[in-house]
């Protein structure tokens, strides 16, 4: 069989094992693309159909939420945990509550964490969870309560050795809290069975900016090795959350100018630039008053644009921080258009496959997000580790964990990805994270 039956063979397969989980279907064919002659070279991942076991999370839990709203009515959401596989350390990965949650995302974010969490090179398995519960409009009562049912049911397939879920879309410190308060009452136990809690009870210093730090971080590592530099350069980023907001931080702090954050009701586009002083306003803004960023430009001399995203925008850089498929076939054709050298994924797959080949063929840097976004679960491992010490490190000491470890998922993105004078960094990180799991599920036979 050669390999462009071995990919049609499996995709159909995936397909028929999973029908209508297209954000799944997606995530593994873009790993698949480059894994399968990988494969094909190293026929011992083959015989052991490693892949397809890859692809077929270890067990899908879903159940039942009932919670009480301010008014007294009974209501009733669904949750789930994917745990995808735990090869090389217990499951990990966030919790996300938004009304889209499917089980078809949080299997491809499942899948795709566990090659994440593997290029880190810290002891984590890959896992996702989440509700279509949506927290906004809510109030802090009725997230409580949601949270304390939520725990109660989850508790029974987590802990500190089995699986460490974290916070993601639409589960911040608020809703981390709440969480971890009812699995203590629960449990009587104060352990490490979730992070991006508090400095109060157990959190880790730069937890919240990781994600963001660590994509600029990733940034200025592939530029310089291609003999560039940030300084002076323009950015786009997309979202205007935790990563949006410290990937826009850390850019300034590095010499660039952002141009644009977004929400779900459109950007904001500031030709001066978005300084310090403007994203303090903007996390006040997003972070504290949960307000819409056109409120921006009542205050600061900026547009505002409707129903958009902001790709058309001309700019060197661009970062996307908001959410899956954010950045289509027309987008990545106008960012090419427009000069963009880099593109540096701060969410979870933003970018369609089919826009992701318009990069390549046009040689723009690529980061995707299995390597790009990284940071904030390589600082949740921190936070484990320090958890199980009882200690807690200087900011100082994590910025440097951080870096290195953002340099390390680099440089093995070069290792496996270097083309003549082009660095496929998708075709890296997918391989060196392959490697390390695959190895480990090897030596553990059939299993």
């Amino acid at each position: 069989m050669d390999t462009s039956d071995y990919m049609s063979d499996f995709l159909s397969g995936l397909q028929r094992r999973n029908p209508g989980e297209t954000e799944f279907h997606q995530a593994v064919e873009e790993v698949a693309t480059d894994i399968i002659p990988f494969i094909e070279s190293n026929p011992k991942y083959k015989d052991a159909l490693i892949l397809e076991r890859l692809a077929e999370p270890d067990r899908v839990i879903s159940f039942r939420v009932c919670w009480v709203d301010d008014e007294g009515n009974i209501r009733a959401n669904r949750g789930h945990r994917v745990q995808n596989n735990n090869a090389i350390g217990p499951y990990k990965g966030g919790i996300r509550f938004h009304s889209n949650v499917t089980v078809s995302i949080l299997k491809f974010l499942a899948f795709e964490q566990t090659f994440k969490n593997s290029l880190t090179g810290l002891p984590m398995g890959g896992a996702k969870g989440g509700s279509d519960f949506n927290p906004k409009g809510k109030s802090d009562a009725e997230v409580m309560r949601f949270c304390q049912s939520f725990a109660t049911e989850l508790q029974r397939y987590i802990g500190p050795d089995t699986d460490i879920p974290a916070g993601d879309i639409g589960v911040g410190a608020r809703e981390i809290g709440y969480m971890f308060g009812q699995l203590k009452r629960l449990t009587g136990k104060f352990t490490g069975t979730l992070t991006g809690k508090a400095i109060e009870y157990g959190g880790s210093l730069i937890r919240n900016e990781a994600t963001g730090y660590g994509a600029v971080y990733m940034l200025d590592n592939m530029l310089k090795h291609h003999k560039q530099d940030i300084e002076g350069r323009s950015v786009l980023i997309s979202g205007s959350g935790n990563v949006a907001i410290f990937a826009a931080e850390k850019a300034n702090q590095l010499g660039a100018k952002v141009l644009t954050l977004s929400d779900s009701s459109g950007y904001i586009y500031d030709k001066d630039g978005i300084n310090a002083e403007k994203l303090a306003y903007i996390k006040d803004l997003k972070i504290k008053r949960r307000a819409r960023i056109s409120e921006y430009t009542k205050t600061f001399d900026a547009e505002f644009h409707p129903d958009s995203t902001p790709w058309h925008v001309k700019a060197d850089i661009a970062i996307p921080c908001a959410t899956q498929n954010e950045i289509s076939v027309d987008d990545a054709k106008a960012l090419v258009k427009n000069g963009c050298i880099a593109v540096v994924e701060g969410a979870n797959m933003p970018t369609y496959k089919d826009a992701i080949d318009i990069f390549k063929d046009n040689n723009i840097l690529f980061a995707p997000s299995k390597a790009a976004n990284a940071g904030g679960v390589a600082v949740s491992g921190l936070e484990m580790s320090q958890n199980s010490a009882r200690l807690s490190w200087s900011e100082p000491e994590l910025q440097q964990h951080l870096k290195a470890i953002m340099r390390n998922i680099h440089d093995k993105c070069v290792a496996h990805g270097t083309e003549k004078d082009y660095v496929n960094y998708s075709r890296g990180a997918n391989i060196a994270g392959f490697i390390k799991v695959a190895d480990a599920m090897l030596a553990y036979g059939v299993i």
